[in-house]
């Protein structure tokens, strides 16, 4: 008779220490504002940009603010990994790693529009847990640490107590991209039953779900830089943040951030592609 082999019990995934995540958290607000400030410089003036890969543009101030977040993380902490937009990652596989957008809406920016950030999320063991994203034009700051709350300028702030998709406000940063894909009648029912519709676009609109400002923001195309500090405010400040297709990561190419109480029903709606969903079905 054969004896039975006892299962294996998975063994949980280390939690990062509160005090690291605290440090972390100062560290990733002071560098945003650092980083900010270096491209108030070139704001508002004729700034030349060259065209990537992706046709997305990329000005000298992309690539400093960048680099000056490199350097200092570089000196602080030596041990860990960097992912920036415009340098690629360095010291793959380090424990700790930070994802950095040194300009998230760079057409923004290069057009004077003040509603560009400086964003930067960390992560530890592949989980993020700090989420910083700084508006430099504003001197607005949205920050966040995993079990630490979100904070608006230095004050809690959670997202709106809307509960009923008439009452919402939803936003999406490319309208164009977004009716490209098959969610894109989703979306327009989305608009239809709102309150109200805007492109409040890019790092902004997800902010403003974080501060209570809007319900919904949605974005067809999210890189790991573009979501990098999302999951973790989002979630922080008491809502939800997953790709189109309801996963909760930052590395899955889409993006959306609700109050949490819209956030089901947005994803029915989008998968629905306009065919109604479900919106009697209670809010997930």
């Amino acid at each position: 008779m054969k004896k039975k082999t006892a299962k294996k019990k998975a063994v949980p995934r280390k939690q990062t220490p509160r005090s690291e995540t605290s440090e972390l958290l100062a560290f990733a607000i002071d560098l945003a504002y650092e980083a900010g400030a270096l491209t108030l410089r070139y704001y508002g003036g004729l700034v030349d940009a060259d065209d990537k890969s992706d046709g997305s543009p990329v000005t000298i101030a992309d690539r400093k603010a960048e680099q000056l977040i490199r350097k200092r993380v570089g000196k602080r902490y030596p041990e860990h990994a960097v992912l920036g937009e415009e340098y690629g990652e360095s010291n793959a596989g380090a424990r700790v790693r930070w994802i950095l957008d040194p300009i998230d809406g760079t057409r923004s920016f290069m057009h004077g529009v003040p509603l560009y950030g400086v964003l930067i999320g960390i992560e530890a063991e592949g989980e993020p847990i700090v989420g910083v994203t700084y508006f430099p034009p504003l001197d607005e700051m949205v920050a966040a640490g995993r079990g630490l709350g979100c904070k608006w300028n230095g004050k809690p702030c959670r997202v709106s107590s809307v509960s009923r998709m008439q009452d919402a406000v939803v936003c999406t940063t490319d309208v164009e991209r977004l009716l490209k894909r098959p969610e894109g009648l989703g979306w327009r029912r989305l608009q239809q039953r709102s309150a109200f519709s805007r492109t409040w676009g890019d790092c902004y609109g997800h902010a403003l779900v974080a501060t209570g400002r809007i319900e919904v923001q949605v974005d067809p195309v999210m890189k790991p830089w573009d979501a990098g500090p999302f999951l973790t405010i989002t979630t922080e400040a008491g809502g939800k943040f997953t790709t189109l297709d309801g996963k909760a990561t930052i590395h899955g190419g889409s993006g959306i951030s609700t109050n949490g109480l819209l956030h089901g029903e947005v994803l029915r709606e989008l998968a629905s592609g306009g065919r109604g969903g479900s919106p009697q079905a209670s809010p997930g």
